[in-house]
């Protein structure tokens, strides 16, 4: 049996990885972490360009990673930015997660500064009616 994961430990690996943010253009670093179904966690930061269409979020950085390693089934996402309040994802970032998570997917929200403010919220709150092609899941 797989240890469990707390959303505490989730919120910190998201903390963590928005420090590596790169974000000169708007200095907002975001962090994210994710929990697969077995376990495994993967970590993802916003990386800004100054052709803002190609900027990357946190949240598909770490879903791409999990992707990249084998993982479709996720358990969590953990998501750090802003400074009192947490910042939400944004629709393309809900999108993506869609993709693989279905409507209760559980999404952990801390601001970057205090650890002890989560707060979490189901995927079908933030993005309540997500595009799919019919026959799809």
């Amino acid at each position: 049996m797989r240890a469990q994961v707390k959303d505490a430990d989730l919120a910190q690996a998201a903390r963590e990885a928005a420090a590596r943010s790169y974000s000169p253009y708007s200095r907002f670093a975001v962090g994210a972490a994710l929990l697969t179904a077995d376990g495994s966690v993967f970590t993802g930061c916003n990386v800004e360009n100054s052709s803002y269409g190609l900027t990357l979020c946190a949240e598909r950085a770490a879903v791409v990673a999990a992707v990249a390693a084998g993982h479709r089934r996720f358990a969590k996402l953990a998501v750090a930015g802003g400074a009192r309040r947490a910042a939400l994802p944004c629709g393309a970032c809900l999108q993506v997660l869609a993709e693989f998570c279905g409507p209760d997917f559980p999404i952990v929200l801390t601001p970057l500064t205090a650890a002890r403010r989560l707060r979490t919220r189901r995927l079908a709150q933030l993005l309540p009616r997500a595009f799919a092609l019919r026959g799809h899941r």
